[in-house]
């Protein structure tokens, strides 16, 4: 499904969104580091702050108030998601602004930590599958969301028949803030197309590194971009308030990552964001910018130290049990790792780990040892990795179809 970024051009449109137009931004200079977009995304970040706050806090009271498709839902949830979708309070549903699903497999027992949580939404789906024994944390920096997801709290305590959650106001940037989030106490983290409205990434992944117990992992969706926002766009109110103008090239992405000590970012899917208003994209065209792509895609960072800056080859497979629940006779990783079950798969050091020191190990069998290395692992590369990029066939690895979010 394709996803119009339906973006506003009238005087009353912009009044409405005006909070979101960066207003210190920051030149960039010759020779600046390849990560300079990840840095500070040159713009002012206490405006930025303020301005995501009374946008998020007060123009929008409802999922029906944004004013694109680039934060929402496209793909149909799974039906275990679904289901605790159902049981969660219809305030909360009315104020989801992400665009994804993003708790991933194997959760039960956990320790979630949300980051951005909003309403809740995310929050009360984690509750569930985590269960009485498991804990969610949510931290969002905007009053007004943060009040409803406490006001909601006694209605989904007496719904799950257990309370396992508990919510924060702080910024992401500053969780070392929040005095009850200690290093290495967290299990999962995940977030919901907020990472690119935050002006230091760099912070966050920091943070979440930090956090994460050994064997944890960063699970999330965001939007990206298959170069660097130029300032003209960056500049654009809708545009940044809506997910897009913050979005970090996916290169830039992957390389922070690594610097934050998360060396082998795994795609999990990805989408295409199509701009379909005339107007704006003649605007992009007009620019010189009609080849900017724009993606949602879900992300997995593992916080293991063992891993290696690039996949190598040890000679080692591993062949999966099919006791994943709901994934009897397979299970994905990422977007190229799908192992049958029983079946001799063949990874690269890297892979095995991710699955050898995590919660996952108890559902494989592996296969090898470290004794003899073979070289870089075939088919280990640093190109694009969207495969619904245009470059690679303009495929989307999500849901079976296009769309246009996380």
């Amino acid at each position: 499904m394709k996803v119009a970024l339906a973006l506003l051009t009238t005087a009353s449109s912009h009044s409405l969104v005006a909070a979101f137009a960066p207003s210190s931004i920051v030149p960039r200079h010759a020779g600046s580091s390849a990560l300079f977009a990840a840095d500070t995304m040159f713009v002012d970040k206490t405006d930025v702050h303020s301005a995501v706050m009374d946008y998020y806090g007060k123009t929008l009271q409802q999922s029906s108030d944004l004013k694109t498709n680039a934060c929402c839902t496209a793909v149909k949830p799974a039906p275990n998601i679904a289901k605790a979708i159902s049981n969660i309070h219809p305030d909360v549903i009315a104020k989801y602004y992400g665009c994804g699903f993003c708790v991933p497999d194997e959760v039960e027992g956990m320790t979630i930590l949300d980051l951005g949580c909003g309403a809740g939404r995310d929050v009360y789906i984690a509750s569930q599958l985590v269960g009485e024994k498991g804990r969610v944390i949510g931290v969002d920096m905007t009053e007004e969301q943060l009040a409803v997801a406490k006001e909601t709290q006694p209605y989904h305590a007496d719904k799950f028949g257990f309370d396992n959650v508990e919510f924060h106001l702080g910024l992401i940037e500053k969780l070392d803030e929040i005095d009850s989030l200690k290093d290495g106490s967290v299990d999962i983290i995940i977030s919901n197309c907020v990472i690119n409205l935050c002006p230091d990434k760099e912070a966050v992944l920091k943070s979440c590194h930090r956090l994460l117990k050994p064997g944890g992992e960063l699970y999330f969706s965001d939007v990206y971009a298959s170069r660097r926002v130029p300032q003209e766009l960056r500049e654009d109110e809708v545009l940044w308030g809506e997910c897009l103008s913050g979005a970090l090239y996916w290169n830039d992405f992957h390389n922070l990552a690594k610097k934050c000590g998360f060396k082998d970012p795994r795609l999990v899917e990805d989408a295409p964001i199509t701009v379909e208003n005339a107007a704006v994209q003649q605007k992009m065209n007009d620019m010189g910018h009609a080849n900017l792509e724009f993606f949602s895609a879900t992300y997995r960072l593992f916080q293991l130290d063992c891993l290696e800056p690039h996949c190598e080859d040890y000679g080692q497979a591993v062949i999966y049990k099919g006791t994943i629940p709901r994934f009897e006779s397979g299970w994905a990783l990422d977007d190229h790792h799908y192992m049958e079950k029983g079946k001799v798969f063949p990874v690269c050091g890297n892979t095995y780990n991710m699955l050898y020191e995590t919660r996952f190990a108890k559902h494989f069998e592996f296969v090898g040892d470290w004794s003899t290395h073979h070289g870089i692992f075939e088919g280990c590369g640093t190109a694009m990795p969207y495969k619904s990029a245009a470059v690679n066939g303009g495929v989307s690895t999500k849901g079976g179809g296009g769309g246009g979010c996380c």
